[in-house]
C-alpha cells in the first residue's frame, strides 16, 4: 500500500484551447474537472496500475466534497481532514501546440488543531504503508519544518518516505534523511543556490542533496529524462522525446511508478521513466494505466552523458 498526504489538494479544471487571446471571451474545446495536488496525482497513478492507496488531505468546504467524490471513482481510499476553509480550484489552460498556462489558488489556511489532525492519520495509517509519499507545497498554517517533522514521525514508525516538495520545505525536512526525495530541474538548482545546464550538473547538485541528507535523489529532468542518485551510484533514464499533450502531473506520475516498482534501483527508474512519458500524451492532469506504458521504449544506464546540454536549463 501507498499512502500519499497533500496538504494543499485541488480540484484542477483543464480548459483546451485554439488559443490564448488575451482580453478576448474564449472557448474551450474540451474541459474537464480532475482530483489535484502532488500526491493526489501520485495516488491516482498508483490506482490506475492496480495497486492499493490511501490518500490523506484536507478537505473543506464543498470543493472538498467534491474532491472526496472524485478520488472515490478512482478507486482510491480517502483520510479526509475537515478543515475550515475551501479547498482551492486551479485552472490550466491548454493551446493547440502544447502551450500551458496555469492559475494557481492560495488555498485555505490550516490551523494548528488541523495540521496536528493531519499528522494523527498519518501515524494511525502509516504501520500499513510499503511507501508515504509526502507531496506539494505547504498550505498558509504550515510552516516550512511541518514536513521534517512528518518524515521524522514517519521514520519513528518504521516506514519509508518519498519526499516532493521545494524551497525551504525541502531544505529543512533533508537533515531528517528521507528515504527519496524527487526534484525537477528548477527546484534542484534552487536547493542547490546555482544553475544546471548540463547532465553532470544535475548529477553534482543530486549529490549534494545526498551530503545533507537525502538517502535518495530522484530527479525528472523534463524532457531531458531522469536521473536516480542512491548508495549505489548515478543513473540515467530516458525514452524517446514525446508530442506532448499535457505535462501536468506528469512528474507525479513519474514518482508513482518508481514507488510501485519498488522505490530503488534502475528498475524502478526504468518505471519512473515510462510512466512519466506515458502521462504526457494524455489531456489534463490524467494519469497513464498499464496500457499506456511502454517500457520498452525506456533506457537505463549508470553511464550518464554528464557532458550532455538540458534542454531547458535551470537558471
Amino acid at each position: 500500500m501507498i499512502l500519499t498526504i497533500t496538504p494543499n489538494p485541488s480540484l484542477d479544471r483543464t480548459y483546451e484551447l485554439p488559443a490564448l487571446d488575451r482580453g478576448s471571451v474564449l472557448r474551450a474545446t474540451t474541459d474537464r474537472v480532475d482530483p489535484g495536488g502532488k500526491g493526489v496525482n501520485v495516488s491516482r497513478a498508483v490506482a490506475a496500475a492496480g495497486h492499493r492507496t490511501v490518500a490523506v488531505l484536507p478537505l473543506g468546504g464543498p470543493e472538498g466534497a467534491l474532491l472526496g467524490r472524485l478520488l472515490g471513482d478512482h478507486g482510491i481510499e480517502v483520510s479526509g481532514v475537515p478543515v475550515a476553509g475551501s479547498t482551492r480550484v486551479n485552472a490550466t489552460l491548454v493551446e493547440a501546440d502544447g502551450t500551458l498556462t496555469k492559475v494557481n489558488a492560495a488555498g485555505p489556511e490550516i490551523t494548528e488543531t488541523e495540521a496536528e489532525a493531519l499528522l494523527e492519520a498519518v501515524r494511525a495509517l502509516s504501520a500499513d504503508a510499503d511507501w508515504i509519499a509526502c507531496c506539494g507545497s505547504l498550505p498558509r498554517g504550515l510552516p516550512p519544518v511541518w514536513y521534517a517533522e512528518l518524515v521524522a514521525i514517519i521514520h519513528r514508525a518504521g516506514a519509508r518516505i518519498a519526499l516532493d516538495t521545494s524551497g525551504a520545505a525541502l531544505t529543512a525536512a533533508l537533515p531528517e534523511r528521507p528515504d527519496v526525495v524527487k526534484p525537477n530541474t528548477e527546484e534542484l538548482a534552487e536547493a542547490v543556490g546555482r544553475p544546471l545546464a548540463t547532465l553532470g550538473d544535475a548529477v553534482k547538485a543530486a549529490e549534494e542533496l545526498r551530503e545533507r541528507g537525502a538517502q535518495a535523489v530522484l530527479a525528472s529532468l523534463g524532457a531531458d529524462g531522469q536521473l536516480l542518485l542512491d548508495a549505489s551510484g548515478a543513473y540515467f533514464g530516458s525514452a524517446p522525446a514525446a508530442v506532448v499533450r499535457s505535462n501536468v502531473g506528469a512528474g507525479d506520475a513519474s514518482l508513482a511508478g518508481f514507488l510501485a516498482a519498488g522505490g530503488t534501483g534502475p528498475a524502478a527508474l526504468a518505471s519512473a521513466v515510462a510512466h512519466g512519458a506515458a502521462a504526457v500524451h494524455l489531456p489534463g492532469s490524467a494519469m497513464p494505466t498499464p496500457a499506456d506504458l511502454d517500457q520498452s521504449a525506456v533506457t537505463v544506464t549508470k553511464d550518464v552523458p554528464l557532458d550532455r546540454a538540458l534542454t531547458d536549463p535551470a537558471p
